[in-house]
């Protein structure tokens, strides 16, 4: 089993240079640590400073990171020039010598759309014309041509080459048994959210491999990451504080697809009144024992993957001090 980071610099009660110093530091401490890869995510107009930028960040990473696997959870592309996207990428892999893994998606917030001046019941088709045009521009030998809906390109080559060949991995994220099933067979690997319960999430796993093998496409655990907060205390007391810290942070996902004075409530992050109930269930909490003792129920449900989100800089160390061992 091993463990990531996932998400990324958020202003919070600091400033932007500060907050995105800080994440640097951050995971260049995680790398010493044993952690395996940093995924960032992609987001607009929040207000609260969020990750705008994923591929710009992961650049610099590249440069400041040696082993990490550096992952986009995930570029939302109905927003972008699908060209544009697959050439900065396609920089990404290079500068970190086949490093990236490219994870994909449509969107879900309404005012990021909006703001964009974006239809949200046009994201479906807009995603999956640029994906088709990111995979020409990644596997096409010399330059080809696209004429869709949406995008026009004519004689165009893609720069530069990506590392990993025939393109680097695409992920994608997904939930519901017919989602799971058709990113299997598109080819993707999986993200699994942080709300799903342990043994829904082994559920999961399962519906996937069992897609994969059912078109004969080999799988392997790598395929798949679980996204989990964690939580680590010592004290009774110290398990409550952040027992509530999460409720707080659910509440905070669950407003985020609209604003509540617009009436917007995300039941994906669970009603309020199953609040502790989804913490207790699906986080990553308690003493490092009892951490253990949770990734071993993962384990077992056949998640080697795990990425930590909204993670605390001073639990890093003790993770990897007091929890990783048991999965080494």
């Amino acid at each position: 089993m091993r463990f990531g980071l996932f998400g990324g610099p958020s202003r919070g009660e600091t400033d932007d240079v500060t907050a995105y110093r800080s994440y640097v530091e951050m995971v260049q401490e995680a790398e010493q640590l044993g952690f395996y890869g940093v995924y960032l995510v992609e987001h607009h107009f929040t207000g609260n400073g969020q990750l705008s930028s994923s591929l710009s960040l992961l650049s610099h990473l590249a440069a400041k990171t040696s082993t990490m696997r550096l992952g986009t959870a995930v570029v939302v592309l109905p927003w972008h020039n699908p060209m544009v996207v697959a050439e900065q990428a396609a920089t990404v892999d290079v500068l970190s010598n086949g490093r990236l893994d490219f994870g994909v998606g449509r969107g879900y917030r309404d005012y990021e759309f909006s703001g964009f001046g974006i239809d949200i019941d046009e994201g479906q088709e807009r995603f999956e014309e640029a994906i088709e045009v990111i995979r020409k521009a990644w596997t096409s030998t010399g330059r080809f041509s696209h004429h869709g809906k949406r995008w026009h390109f004519e004689n165009v080559v893609a720069e530069p080459t990506p590392v990993q060949r025939p393109h680097p991995p695409i992920w994608t994220g997904a939930g519901s048994q017919g989602s799971i099933e058709a990113a299997a067979k598109a080819g993707y690997n999986l993200y699994l959210d942080q709300v799903g319960l342990f043994d829904l999430c082994a559920e999961r796993v399962g519906w996937f491999r069992a897609a994969c093998e059912a078109i004969g496409r080999p799988y392997d655990p790598s395929m798949v990451a679980l996204t989990r907060s964690l939580r680590l205390a010592h004290t009774p007391a110290e398990r409550e504080g952040l027992v509530e810290s999460q409720m707080a942070a659910l509440t905070e996902l669950a407003e985020s697809t609209r604003p509540p004075e617009q009436g917007g409530r995300n039941l994906f992050y669970s009603p309020p009144e199953a609040r502790r109930e989804t913490v207790e269930g699906a986080s990553i909490i308690g003493t490092p024992d009892e951490c253990i003792e949770r990734l071993k129920r993962l384990e077992a449900g056949g998640v080697q993957q795990v990425l930590f989100t909204r993670t605390r800089p001073q639990d890093l160390a003790l993770f990897a001090r007091e929890v990783m061992p048991a999965f080494a």
